[in-house]
């Protein structure tokens, strides 16, 4: 720890326990949403998020959990405190959801609460997660073909849970009414009080021990550490501007590519990103709130940063993010904006592809785009129970400078996971009739790129709405350095339910599906890092051996010979002799 300058009170030592300390809170955080929570998209697929944050409401410590969350929150802070700045006592719980008032789309509701030492304001615990219903126009509230915020669900302005410990019971019922599954979305409400409150609990356990004063002193101090650990790494870096651009596959409603323009700045010690030249704000609810795309700029630049820099707001300090008004990175109101994950997912595309220019070794070839999301939504015939399954299929890695792309792994946006199928089929109306890495899916490379998934659903119930929210139809994630796209993903769908009569659909789409009709998703794979005439021969043979590639990708993209899982060298050497011509 001898790149900490410690104050007088506070000795390495006792700073390096309580970064430790902090660290563990937030992580027993995240395991206390897992562990307590009662809908499957948070218990299972684990879309959430933990952090404590100073009196000031800056980020000390974030959770390994959903990283696109956590770098709202300092937007979010800002939203409370204009609410509620003269108004914080012990006891309050805050909660709020709208984009536009804090929040980053309706799913995901904030859960803040201030922490006391007697009278003393010392910190807040934060719990964001992604609810299986907020009401709106279709079951689920994450509708890419939504065309204003109205539409999408119950917009809850930061408002008081509970005020010095009571219950708000209005605003508890109000939501009730308002959602197709009260049990579970209240459910996962307590989950997040609950966790909340142990955050509390272990924060008052630190100011017991250590004392208000030393701890705010090593508060500020460790924001300060995590500001120099970053500039120190900005500083090594070439100055000037990088710009970098990747594309999303249409809204839903026009099919012509939106661009993203990320330009980064190096200056000194300090980065800008700027995102002029990006789209307009568009129809359809890819709108992305310009919280969320800072989020996912921090993300994209924390990646390239040493393990040891701390998950911290001293990090976002080093770095200004801006996007033009009006554009699909910062639209206005009433822009729809539920299926903006996609849009964040390809920022941070965006925002690697131009630290590719100025960091190369450190960065990754593009994943698979993020995750895509299958949403089928109904009732039961019979007893009218409504069931809506969000599923979140997590894909491929792209390929690195010295190690091949993760098969079958989630993004690094999120730190989510495939729902099992057992859970899904034991939980829902549906049967999963494959599921299993898809070959020849991840770009060729010298260091090749993640294979991504295969998902196929029957639905059992007798009618549902499905919706799709998938993209890299048309701009395949992208190799670096000489290495091949990733393969771009599709939606087959038969309503008869005959895998033989499949037709393709769209990325993004909405529509009504009947007993028996079968959709699969084939996501697409990572792209690849290098040259994929520098992969050995030997390894190129492994993946065939491991059916990760097919024997004709091994020959059109590696120019190896393989029969019959036997390398023929002498046909390799002149496939790779010809194509070196």
């Amino acid at each position: 720890m001898k790149d900490a300058a410690m104050t007088a009170s506070i000795d390495p030592v006792t700073f390096a326990v309580l970064k430790s300390a902090f660290e563990s809170i937030v992580d027993d955080m995240a395991y206390t949403v897992m562990r307590t929570a009662r809908s499957p998209i948070v218990r299972d697929v684990l879309d959430y998020s933990t952090t404590m944050c100073d009196a000031q409401g800056r980020i000390l410590a974030q959770a390994k959990t959903v990283a696109l969350h956590l770098g709202a929150v300092p937007d979010a802070m800002a939203a409370l405190q204009r609410h509620f700045a003269d108004d914080l006592n012990p006891g309050d719980v805050i909660v709020f959801n709208d984009p536009y008032d804090g929040g980053m789309h309706l799913p995901d509701i904030f859960m803040f609460k201030p922490i006391f030492s007697g009278p003393r304001h010392v910190g807040f615990s934060v719990v964001i997660c992604h609810h299986c219903d907020v009401g709106g126009r279709v079951p689920g509230s994450n509708a890419s073909d939504s065309t204003e915020i109205f539409q999408e669900g119950l917009r809850i302005p930061p408002l008081k849970l509970f005020s010095e410990g009571v219950r708000n019971d209005t605003l508890f019922d109000i939501i009730s009414k308002n959602v197709r599954l009260p049990d579970l979305v209240l459910g996962d409400l307590d989950a997040q009080l609950a966790t909340c409150n142990l955050g509390e609990r272990e924060l008052l356990r630190l100011v017991d021990k250590y004392g208000a004063d030393m701890l705010e002193d090593f508060l500020a101090e460790f924001l300060d550490y995590g500001e120099r650990l970053t500039r120190r790494a900005i500083a090594e870096w070439p100055d000037g501007s990088y710009s970098f651009t990747d594309y999303i596959d249409g809204d839903g409603f026009d099919e012509t590519p939106i661009p993203i323009k990320a330009t980064i700045t190096v200056a000194g010690d300090h980065l800008s990103v700027d995102f002029t030249g990006s789209a307009p704000q568009v129809r359809g609810a890819i709108n992305s709130t310009l919280s969320f795309v800072k989020s996912a700029t921090y993300l994209g630049i924390r990646c390239v940063l040493d393990n040891d820099v701390p998950n911290n707001a001293g990090v976002y300090r080093c770095i200004d993010v801006t996007a033009p008004v009006g554009t699909l990175l910062n639209p206005e109101f009433p822009a729809p904006v539920a299926a903006r994950a996609l849009t964040g997912y390809r920022v941070a595309d965006t925002v690697i592809g131009a630290l590719a220019q100025i960091v190369p070794a450190r960065v990754a070839a593009a994943g698979e785009g993020g995750n895509s999301v299958v949403c089928l939504g109904g009732y039961d015939k019979v007893t009218r129970e409504p069931f809506i399954l969000v599923d979140m299929i997590n894909g491929a890695l792209g390929g690195r400078a010295t190690r091949d792309g993760v098969d079958g792994v989630t993004n690094p946006c999120q730190n989510m996971s495939n729902m099992p199928i057992e859970i899904m089929e034991a939980t829902y109306p549906i049967r999963i009739e494959e599921y299993g890495l898809r070959p020849d899916s991840g770009g060729a490379g010298r260091q090749r790129g993640g294979l991504s998934v295969i998902r196929t659903y029957r639905l059992l119930a007798d009618e549902a709405i499905m919706q799709l929210r998938t993209d890299r139809y048309q701009t395949r994630p992208y190799g670096l350095f000489g290495g091949k796209p990733g393969a771009p993903s599709r939606n087959y769908f038969s309503a008869g339910g005959d895998a033989g009569d499949f037709e393709l659909l769209d990325s993004k789409i909405t529509r009504e599906i009947r007993r028996g009709a079968l959709l699969r998703h084939e996501q697409a794979g990572g792209g690849g890092y290098g040259d994929p005439l520098e992969r050995s021969a030997a390894a190129v043979l492994e993946d065939v051996r491991d059916g990760k590639i097919t024997e004709g990708f091994a020959r059109e993209h590696h120019a190896v010979a393989i029969s019959g899982d036997v390398l023929d060298e002498a046909a390799t050497a002149a496939l790779r002799a010809e194509a070196a011509r």
